[in-house]
């Protein structure tokens, strides 16, 4: 069955803190967040992935066999979608940040993580967690600046009680330049532990419906507003 117990995972606490004092460094090198939260997730993934299988729209998603990946990649089925819904405003932000739904593979791809077998229903979980990440940019209203990203982590926490990401997300809170930063991540935080639990949505059948009634089915409330800090490395049309 897809959801036998895997072994629970070893967690890496030195390799967590080697690339931490990379990506402090250069906030930019994405896969470096990958390495993180892989060293110290333990067996979160498992206990995420037998959430999603147990609910009606994971057990839809894993018979299916849905590829997040491909759908949010036809950017051209994505800018035919009506105006002001998720598909074409996430379609909008993709452009104007200089991103791809390939980005993330590719990044993760990048990182040191280490490669297992973790059986196709797992993979295919794990690979949907990783696709949805922009799209939780879009929900929200975090941008891709550096208090946005880490906004969107902490959110993230509070859904899915990760170490790795709470991890990035204490460090973030503990390098944050002043009260209002702080604030902003604390707010992220809370918002994520109202809303409902974004990895088990149905993300396909979200993307043509408007972007204000998605946010009020999923509990999150108006987009915050916040001062972003861009990175050196942040696109110029952002």
């Amino acid at each position: 069955m897809a959801t036998t117990s895997r072994p629970r995972r070893r967690i890496e606490p030195i390799r967590a803190l080697r690339a931490m004092r990379s990506l402090l460094r250069d906030p930019d090198d994405t896969p470096l967040v990958f390495d993180i939260i892989d060293a110290l997730s333990g067996n979160t993934g498992e206990r995420l992935f037998r959430r999603f299988a147990g609910s009606s729209v994971g057990a839809r998603v894993l018979r299916e066999r849905r590829d997040l990946l491909a759908t949010l990649g036809d950017a051209a089925r994505l800018r035919q979608l009506p105006p002001g819904s998720l598909g074409r405003v996430y379609a909008e932000f993709i452009v104007r940040e200089e991103l791809s739904a390939q980005g993330l593979f590719d990044a993760s791809m990048a990182s040191s993580r280490r490669l297992r077998d973790i059986g196709p229903d797992r993979q295919l979980f794990g690979d949907r967690l990783r696709d949805m990440h922009d799209l939780w940019h879009v929900v929200t209203g975090y941008g891709r600046d550096l208090l946005g990203e880490g906004a969107l982590l902490a959110f993230s926490f509070a859904q899915t009680s990760n170490p790795g990401v709470g991890f990035i997300v204490a460090v973030a809170v503990l390098k944050a330049g002043d009260a209002g930063a702080r604030r902003v991540l604390f707010a992220a935080w809370r918002r994520g532990r109202r809303a409902r639990w974004l990895p088990g949505e149905d993300w396909e059948a979200l993307l043509g419906q408007p972007l204000d009634a998605v946010r009020r089915e999923l509990r999150l409330g108006p987009p915050p507003t916040y001062q972003p800090v861009r990175s050196a490395g942040a696109p110029a049309m952002a």
